[in-house]
């Protein structure tokens, strides 16, 4: 018994496995358009993507489509060219004069490189009421294994709802631009024959710049007026988060406000239900959404993402650093605040907090 017990452990170890090979097909390069042209001043944008292809290999996340034909049309014939940005490739801009008219419908159609072309559905731009005030509530989200729990501003829109008709209302933030302060006098440089100990060479310049910021939306904000039709309402337009360097001082932006069709309503609200999946077995799986754009070569085909037109109106909110009730502990830049991306010395000409 023992003599066979040995020859098993022998054997086993020289037993070979053959690799199973996994064939995974090719993924389809869906075409993914996004951007909106509105009543407010130009220029307007609209990006155009395509989705990696996957397989054993990954061949790259998101392409941008280049050298493309983009055009809007009106429902009057009239004809608008977009260029291709010379900085952001994918990325094409309407002349900076174009604003859409209220009333009209818009058409985006495109001509790739390759000669696909494509089309979107109609979308008529509807008047949006103007923002009657804008507040702010700092808001605090608890972290798991941490005693400092997340936080930030939510933005407070208060308007006054049009009554006898269905209106849908979509907010961005705009551009950002916020006191910056940094410490110089820490600087430590890099290691080097030079200073092999690291010894700190404070500068003397500068503490304070202003920091320009791009739209940033790190959530969709977008409701219906089934709740308060012809009524004055207060809704919640926006979050934005405290990194340790917006609010330290003094902190402003520019919040737009648009009103979209059903169409883009239900779209968006869709892809906001899709990105907030708790990720339970209850939550429904994830699908492709589909939005307005067709292939005329293909009808089959997918294509991803809306385009959109509406009426747009904005406001500026200044928040000053005790306008909060609770802040991140403030982060430190050792180093001059100039050598920060998007930092200047000078004000923006229109600073006026």
């Amino acid at each position: 018994m023992l003599k066979r017990l040995i020859y098993l452990i022998l054997v086993l170890p020289m037993a070979c496995v053959d690799p199973y090979e996994v064939e995974v097909p090719e993924g389809a390069q869906l075409l993914t358009v996004e951007g909106i042209i509105s009543t407010g001043p130009g220029p307007h944008a609209i990006t155009l993507t395509r989705s990696a292809t996957y397989g054993s290999i990954f061949e790259g996340l998101i392409r941008p489509v280049s050298l493309a034909t983009v055009v809007v049309r009106d429902n009057e014939g009239n004809v608008t060219f977009l260029t291709e940005g010379t900085d952001a490739k994918g990325t094409y801009f309407t002349p900076a004069n174009f604003s859409a008219q209220v009333g009209r419908s818009y058409t985006l159609q495109i001509q790739t490189a390759e000669g696909k072309v494509y089309t979107s559905t109609p979308e008529r731009v509807a008047a949006v009421p103007a923002i009657q005030s804008l507040n702010i509530r700092t808001v605090t989200v608890p972290t798991e294994g941490s005693d400092v729990p997340k936080s930030g501003i939510q933005l407070l829109v208060e308007l006054k709802d049009p009554a006898d008709e269905n209106n849908f209302y979509y907010w961005r933030n705009g551009p950002a631009v916020y006191i910056l302060e940094t410490r110089p006098d820490l600087f430590t440089p890099r290691p080097s024959p030079a200073n092999p100990n690291r010894t700190p060479q404070p500068k003397d310049c500068c503490v304070q710049c202003f920091r320009y910021e791009a739209s940033n939306n790190q959530s969709l904000f977008v409701v219906n007026d089934d709740n308060f039709n012809g009524l004055s309402t207060r809704i919640p337009a926006s979050f934005i988060a405290d990194d340790g360097y917006r609010f330290v001082n003094k902190f402003r932006m520019d919040l737009k406000q648009y009103s979209i069709s059903q169409g883009a309503y239900r779209f968006l609200r869709l892809v906001k239900q899709q990105a907030e999946i708790s990720g339970s077995i209850f939550d429904p799986p994830p699908a492709t959404i589909r939005g307005n754009m067709l292939s005329l070569d293909n009808p089959d085909e997918v294509v991803l993402g809306y385009f959109m037109a509406g009426g747009e109106t904005s406001q500026r909110i200044y928040v000053d650093k005790n306008d909060l009730t609770f802040k991140q502990n403030r982060a430190i830049v050792p180093d001059d605040c100039r050598v920060v991306s998007g930092a200047f010395l000078d004000p923006p000409a229109d600073w006026r907090p």
